[in-house]
C-alpha cells in the first residue's frame, strides 16, 4: 500500500514537472504590460515569455485585439518583431510587443472602453503555440 502511494506521488510529480519542458509547438505564455489604463498616444508594452525545442520560430508575433465596446481605437505597431537568437535547439525568451494608440472613431467617443490583447507564436513547421491572453485594459477616449 505505501509503495503504492510512493509511486502515485512520483507519477504525478513526473506529470507535472512535464510542462515546463522544451515542446516542438511553441510555448507561450503573458507576463506583464506595462499599464492597464491607456491613453491616447501612449505606449502599450507586453511581456511574453516563450520557448520552442527545435528554436525555429518565424520572425513575427501574430496578435489581435478584443473589445467589449468600440472596435475603431486604432493602434500601431511600433514593435512586435521576436528578437534574433543564435540558431539551436531549446530556445528560450523575452518577447516586448510594443503598440502605440493613436487615435479614435467619432462615433466612439466619449466612451471609455475594455480591451485584451491575444498572442500567439508560429514556427516554421507551421505549429502555433497555445494563445496568450493579456490582462484587461481600460482604453480612455
Amino acid at each position: 500500500m505505501r509503495n503504492t502511494i510512493l509511486f502515485s506521488i512520483f507519477i504525478l510529480l513526473l506529470v507535472s514537472c512535464k510542462k515546463d519542458k522544451f515542446t516542438t509547438v511553441p510555448q507561450l505564455k503573458y507576463e506583464s504590460v506595462n499599464t492597464k489604463e491607456l491613453r491616447r498616444g501612449q505606449d502599450l508594452r507586453f511581456t511574453l515569455s516563450f520557448t520552442d525545442a527545435e528554436g525555429d520560430l518565424t520572425d513575427k508575433i501574430i496578435y489581435r485585439k478584443v473589445v467589449r465596446g468600440c472596435v475603431n481605437s486604432n493602434f500601431v505597431d511600433s514593435s512586435n518583431s521576436i528578437p534574433s537568437f543564435p540558431a539551436g535547439k531549446n530556445q528560450a525568451g523575452e518577447i516586448i510587443v510594443t503598440l502605440r494608440y493613436i487615435d479614435v472613431s467619432p462615433q466612439c467617443a466619449p466612451k471609455n472602453d475594455t480591451a485584451t490583447f491575444k498572442f500567439v507564436l508560429k514556427d516554421q513547421a507551421q505549429n502555433r503555440s497555445d494563445t496568450a491572453t493579456s490582462d484587461p485594459i481600460i482604453i480612455f477616449n
